[in-house]
């Protein structure tokens, strides 16, 4: 918990840093120690009245609740707002206030969230499941301090400035980048495995529930000390000096690791400065820079979303020493970009360009590609896993129709928190223009006197939103001996892995079974995790007769529970096979019990010679059949061009 409290305590000191994104498993107390940080703020000058928190010193001027007149000032307490996941739009930006439009006729602003964290902290717990919509609006906040509504009659403008902070399992899915990048510094957390570590955090949270008030009072003089150290360190901030070759060495570092844009190169400066300044220091060092980097890089170098965020840190290291102090003069020993890769002096003492990042890749297969002995026999033999190819773009499948399941990025649907498209009769999220035109023609009939509207329960409608929804995608996979290949295995795989992927950015569960012999196996059930889909998949092993009808029965019965428990959920079935099969039933009978499953069958039938057992099967299950090699995104942007071409 080191690495976060520092982050915390940098933002703490210097708020342009821009954040903290708190990565780790559940159960680490990130919500706790983020919370805590309030406590630690120093109290902020406001003008009185004032529900955007203007600053006195500089009121903004387009405030709603201004113009505010110099000279008046009050103090209040730092402010940590919550944004929950399931959040309305009203509510993070504002919205016209109902209760003042229906009474008294009126057109008044009720600020929301942004607002209320304006100078202080926004915090948002789960920030990977917060829906796409205020996702967007927190983008555009972040972007340019400021929060626009326009809606429903109001057009208000206000400033929201404030430090962002989030907090995410991975395991339930990643950020969408644009919001990532928004994030000044990432930290990654685990449960410590000390046993008289853990023996304390036991001590302390059962302390804690025994007298609450008794063990806050316990700390209460070191939280003082500590918001003491940083209103001193806030002071010392603006005379903290970056010299010229740690700016050298910040730039020289973002530019090693290969990071988008330059947004990397000044938060890593500002975390540096303020680094100095907790320390006390007038300057900054490369220690600084080194911490600064090693907190505000790891989840902006480029890497696929599967790989492990983290820093090459012997890397990092011979990136500050080479540019530590004013570059000498070249030698006679050819240019820099000649050095080997282990480092400048090509002593091969640090790592290879992205050597950590990649660390967790399977080795690259042998220089012979043959196949398996076991390849397309449909003996019972099995082959040693096959690494996957490299994962690509896929074509986009979706259900049919419009469904109202769990918000996503595939299907379309009605979603409480999309966009608004219209609205009809009822009182579950009222849509307040549409309630007033419905109300407005019977004033007269129903004898309104005052400025306030008589609305009856008819005139009552709520909003229509659509949104898209994520889906249950269940993958049913061959991994018998005419899969197994070793070339057509790579590209099955990473064909799987591409679909997992697209399923992982599209907020989808997914499920895995596998069949080869004799039977079929439920590999991975159900789940938003779709790491543990991408480690089964990479330990999937083949070899063995193809019981394709046992696949198909099985991913029934999977379907069938998930329908229990999740029946607003609609499932995609993804099968990848060759169509063959050669033990047990026909499989016309199994593809029966999943008619009317939007399903999709990905032929992995190769060469010259094609059976179209694949196509069949599809046929049979009402399913888009696509190839294999047809399956990218540009791979169909291809064959369209190409067929343009030939018309």
């Amino acid at each position: 918990m080191a690495d976060l409290k520092l982050a915390l305590l940098i933002n703490a000191v210097s708020p342009g840093v821009g954040g903290v994104l708190v990565r780790g498993e559940k159960g680490t107390a990130k919500s706790t120690i983020v919370r805590a940080l309030a406590g630690l703020l120093p109290p902020a000058p406001v003008v009185p009245g004032c529900r955007f928190s203007c600053d006195p010193a500089d009121p903004d001027p387009a405030c709603p609740d201004g113009p505010h007149a110099a000279g008046e000032a009050e103090e209040r307490a730092a402010r940590l707002v919550e944004l929950p996941v399931g959040a309305s739009e009203d509510r993070l930006t504002g919205s016209l206030d109902i209760e003042r439009a229906l009474t008294e006729g009126v057109k008044a602003f009720e600020p929301g969230l942004l607002a209320a964290a304006h100078r202080g902290v926004l915090y948002v717990d789960e920030v990977n499941l917060l829906h796409d919509h205020l996702v967007d609006l927190l983008l555009d906040a972040a972007a340019m301090g400021e929060s626009y509504v326009e809606r429903e009659g109001v057009s208000i403008r206000h400033a929201a400035r404030f430090l962002l902070v989030g907090t995410m399992n991975p395991e339930e899915g990643e950020l969408r980048p644009q919001l990532l990048d928004r994030f000044g510094l990432t930290v990654e957390v685990a449960a410590t495995r000390d046993p008289a570590e853990r023996a304390e955090v036991v001590r302390r949270r059962l302390r804690f529930e025994d007298d609450p008030d008794g063990f806050a009072a316990a700390f209460t003089a070191d939280e003082a000390d500590l918001a003491d150290r940083i209103a001193a360190a806030r002071r010392r901030l603006p005379g903290v000096e970056l010299t010229d070759a740690a700016l050298r060495q910040i730039t020289a570092v973002c530019a090693s690791f290969e990071v988008d844009g330059l947004r990397a190169d000044l938060v890593t400066a500002r975390a540096a400065i303020a680094l100095a300044a907790w320390h006390g220091r007038d300057a900054v060092t490369a220690d600084d820079v080194r911490t600064a980097a090693r907190l505000a890089l790891p989840h902006r170098r480029r890497r696929d979303p599967f790989d492990a965020p983290g820093l090459d840190r012997q890397k990092l290291d011979d990136v500050l020493d080479e540019h530590g102090e004013d570059p000498e003069p070249p030698d006679d020993q050819g240019p820099p970009d000649d050095d080997g890769p282990g480092g400048p002096d090509g002593g091969g003492g640090g790592l290879p360009d992205g050597a950590a990042e990649d660390a967790h890749v399977p080795p690259p297969a042998e220089s012979s590609e043959s196949s398996d002995p076991s390849g397309g026999s449909g003996r019972a033999g099995e082959s040693e896993p096959a690494p996957a190819d490299a994962a690509y773009k896929p074509r986009l499948f979706t259900v049919p129709g419009l469904g109202n399941g769990a918000p996503g990025r595939r299907s379309k649907a009605r979603s409480p928190y999309g966009r608004v498209s219209g609205a009809r009769p009822g009182a579950r999220g009222l849509h307040l223009t549409a309630t007033l035109r419905a109300a407005a023609p019977h004033q007269h009939a129903r004898g309104r006197t005052g400025s306030g509207l008589v609305v009856q329960p008819e005139d009552l409608r709520e909003a229509v939103r659509d949104g898209r929804e994520g889906n249950l995608v269940l993958f049913v996979v061959d991994a018998s001996g005419s899969m197994a290949a070793r070339k057509r295995m790579r590209a099955v795989k990473g064909a799987v892995l591409s679909l997992l992927l697209d399923a992982y950015q599209r907020r989808d569960k997914v499920g895995l079974v596998t069949f080869r012999g004799k039977d079929a196996e439920l590999a991975l059930p159900p789940t938003s995790s779709v790491e543990a889909g991408a480690r089964r998949l990479d330990a999937l092993p083949t070899g063995g007769r193809t019981p394709l009808s046992a696949g198909l029965v099985r991913a029934a019965e999977v379907l069938r529970v998930e329908r229990l428990r999740d029946p607003a959920r609609r499932p995609l079935l993804v099968v990848v096979t060759d169509g063959r099969a050669t033990h047990g039933p026909d499989p016309s009978a199994a593809a029966g019990l999943l008619a009317g499953v939007a399903s999709v069958v990905v032929d992995c039938e190769s060469g010259p010679v094609r059976l179209g057992l694949a196509a069949a099967l599809g046929a049979r299950l009402g399913a888009e059949v696509v190839r294999l090699d047809r399956l990218a995104a540009d791979a169909l942007a291809g064959v369209v061009r190409d067929a343009r071409n030939v018309a």
